[in-house]
């Protein structure tokens, strides 16, 4: 049996896969393409035992035991164009509060673009973000207000205007006309945000087989790997999939 498209799923899809197909012409127009989210629940392991090192004849051997000493939260923006981390933000929350914190520290972290020999002023942002309530907030809307200068009523939170609804909040975090313009995954494709890739290049490189002995040597970990990411390891993802169903 033939199931009809999901044609605000098809339009969102699309979208983006625009927004990646164009960031680096987007780049050079001076509008970039970011892709935001959070990594929560980070677990700061330490080790119970030392790992025995590989030798010949025999693989890496770990204990199974661990020292559990908390969690941290992640915050970062993926630069499409070029593959760098932008604002990074390690804490023990992921709140409406820290994620509109991230984002001004990301606008305040991308004012200008070096291209070679010139610098120009970024004249427009494209966040991809999923459709977490933290990402269609109160916060958010007022953020984007305060950015593009706009001069109205945002109305009153669950009762009128922009920011009643949800649904009322997404529709002006998107409007195409704002200097700070959201696009937002469809339900259960948050595969299509590319910074979860580079969350699992974290996961794979630094989280899955280190030992931390505290949270705070988990964020300065974290954000040290991060430093070397940009330095050594950054390039653009090559985006291949262009929006046709993932069907036989």
């Amino acid at each position: 049996m033939n199931q009809e498209p999901d044609l605000e799923a098809v339009e969102k899809i699309e979208d983006i896969c625009g927004l990646y197909a164009q960031a680096q012409a987007l780049l050079e127009a001076g509008e970039r393409v970011l892709s935001s989210d959070e990594k929560t629940g980070i677990q700061a392991l330490e080790h119970k035992h030392p790992i025995l090192p590989m030798q010949v004849g025999l693989v890496e051997r770990r204990e199974f035991e661990y020292i559990r000493h908390g969690t941290q939260s992640l915050i970062v923006s993926f630069d499409v164009a070029t593959g760098r981390i932008v604002a990074p933000w390690v804490g023990e929350t992921r709140t409406e509060v820290d994620f509109v914190a991230h984002i001004k520290a990301m606008l305040a972290a991308t004012k200008t673009i070096n291209l070679g020999e010139n610098t120009i002023e970024t004249i427009k942002w494209h966040v991809v973000l999923d459709g977490l309530n933290t990402h269609q907030s109160e916060g958010l809307v007022r953020l984007v207000a305060e950015h593009d200068r706009l001069d109205l009523d945002l109305g009153v939170k669950g009762k009128s205007g922009v920011l009643k609804s949800m649904v009322s909040r997404a529709a002006f975090l998107k409007d195409s006309s704002h200097g700070l313009v959201f696009h937002f995954t469809p339900k259960h494709a948050s595969w299509m945000n590319q910074v979860e890739l580079w969350f699992s290049i974290l996961v794979r490189k630094l989280l899955k087989r280190s030992s931390f002995v505290s949270v705070s040597d988990l964020r300065d970990r974290i954000l040290g790997f991060i430093e070397y990411f940009n330095v050594t390891m950054a390039k653009p993802f090559k985006w291949t999939y262009l929006g046709k169903p993932l069907m036989i």
